[in-house]
């Protein structure tokens, strides 16, 4: 993440508690299934197939909507441009607005499935050359280089450099939180506060990519 400004760093923990928030929403939806966390799923998937055909069908579905999502999410994003994150993060809002669409229409796990694929998407948010440079659904990655961060503080490197992925880290935790705290409430409906929220993203992406499309290009000596 140090190769990134501070300005996205912020986006990104905004997208992390959203992807958190989501995710609270549609485990709760779907009883112990993810829309993120495709670790999780994989899982699922193997214990069903072991045992629980059903399961396996759940958890083999919500993966192939969130890789058509990532599928999705990449393509837009090279068409984007300089709005690439903006875009993207304009798809994931559309997305999760279909879904929760679809929870209003009695239809959850069509719902659940958009919501997938939204968290795909959110997923290319950051890529540097093809590949994601921030993981902002899943967070093992995230808290290994914590802690890699902290020893190297403790071993005389930078005091601070553990602090954006500790922020990244209590985003998701905080967004899950704010999603099972509102679920008993609006149940699905939270959705609609969700592509709200990637909408908000969307604006401040592009806010920050248009200050640095402005910026002169440093000079090489």
């Amino acid at each position: 993440m140090h190769r990134y400004t501070r300005s996205h760093i912020v986006l990104a923990i905004g997208a992390s508690a959203l992807a958190g928030y989501v995710d609270a929403i549609g485990f709760l939806s779907l009883e112990g299934f993810f829309v993120s966390f495709m670790s999780g799923n994989t899982t699922r998937l193997a214990v069903g197939v072991a045992g629980i055909p059903a399961e396996a069908l759940v958890a083999g579905r919500l993966i192939l909507a969130f890789l058509g999502g990532v599928v999705l999410g990449s393509l837009i994003g090279r068409l984007g441009g300089w709005r690439r994150q903006s875009m993207i993060l304009v798809l994931v809002a559309l997305l999760i607005a279909l879904g929760a669409t679809a929870g209003a229409w009695g239809a959850p796990a069509i719902a659940t499935l958009l919501v997938a694929a939204a968290m795909g998407a959110e997923n290319t948010t950051f890529e540097r050359d093809g590949e994601v440079a921030i993981g902002l659904t899943y967070m093992t990655g995230t808290l290994v280089k914590l802690g890699q961060r902290i020893a190297r503080a403790l071993t005389g490197g930078p005091k601070m450099d553990w602090a954006p992925y500790a922020l990244l880290w209590l985003g998701l935790a905080g967004g899950a939180i704010t999603g099972a705290m509102l679920w008993p409430h609006i149940g699905l409906g939270g959705l609609w506060l969700a592509s709200a929220w990637a909408v908000a993203l969307a604006g401040g992406a592009l806010i920050i990519a248009r200050r640095e499309s402005r910026q002169p290009p440093s000079s090489s000596v």
